[in-house]
């Protein structure tokens, strides 16, 4: 198991890096925003915690979900004024605080679910509107090795501190933004404010189907066996996400239609 740690969450930073360096920071960003360390981290705890911690885990996760896309909305504000540096510390204050607030009260888990829904629409609404076109920057060589480093030790962490902490605060601290963090400020440093949004947007777009893959893991993990949850959980998450690519796409070009000269 503890190889399967090391070597899982490397190898999705590799592919990521990859979408990222072929596609740009528009796919980049939509595949970073997948519960690629959370959804690690609630596997290996329900082999080692057992299922009933996983599922109170997977809820915490979802309101974590409220917490990560706070900092992408407060970085991305803050990416016109301030440097990397800056918009990162108080977009990581924002998650900070925002979970010290959920770890204080319990809600059941359909509220959750509808909470996280109207919380990410409504970041979706606020996010700041700008006709962008798309950049990719040139990543140094150590970015690579720098981020599977930053993503493993995350997943590491929160298995083998998840007894210690709990289901809640650990499903809590399962989505702070260790991926979307790390590609974004190294696009915020190298090309500016731009490039980091976009990754953050990306982010925002993909929560619908963290969302979605942790409400089956919550409900479903004590019902059924651990691989047919989490089965279930990946291809619905999938379907998700491909809406909602799907109606952004559509959204985007019918804006673009109307702004078109007549």
């Amino acid at each position: 198991m503890f190889i399967l740690k090391l070597l899982l969450t490397p190898l999705l930073i590799v592919l990521i890096s990859l979408a990222d360096r072929r596609w740009g920071t528009k796919v980049g960003g939509v595949l970073i925003g997948l519960p690629l360390t959370s959804a690690p981290v609630s596997l290996f705890v329900s082999f080692d915690l057992g299922t009933t911690f996983a599922s109170h885990m997977a809820s915490g996760v979802m309101l974590g979900l409220i917490s990560q896309a706070l900092f992408c909305v407060t970085y991305a504000w803050l990416s016109y004024r301030l440097n990397w540096l800056g918009s990162w510390l108080l977009g990581w204050a924002a998650f900070g605080c925002s979970t010290f607030v959920f770890e204080q009260i319990s809600v059941p888990l359909p509220v959750i679910f509808i909470g996280i829904m109207v919380c990410l629409v409504l970041a979706l609404m606020v996010w700041p509107q700008s006709v962008e076109e798309e950049v990719t920057p040139q990543a140094p060589a150590w970015a690579l090795p720098g981020r599977m480093v930053a993503a493993t030790g995350m997943v590491l962490f929160l298995t083998s501190t998840a007894s210690l902490l709990g289901p809640q605060l650990s499903g809590l601290l399962s989505p702070l933004p260790i991926f979307a963090t790390v590609f974004a400020v190294f696009a915020h440093k190298l090309q500016g404010g731009r490039p980091a949004r976009q990754i953050l947007h990306g982010v925002i777009i993909s929560s619908f189907a963290c969302a979605v893959f942790f409400l089956i893991v919550a409900e479903f993990i004590d019902k059924w066996s651990i691989l047919a949850t989490y089965g279930a959980a990946v291809v619905l998450a999938l379907l998700t996400q491909a809406l909602m690519v799907w109606l952004i796409r559509g959204i985007q070009n019918t804006k673009a239609t109307k702004q078109l000269p007549l």
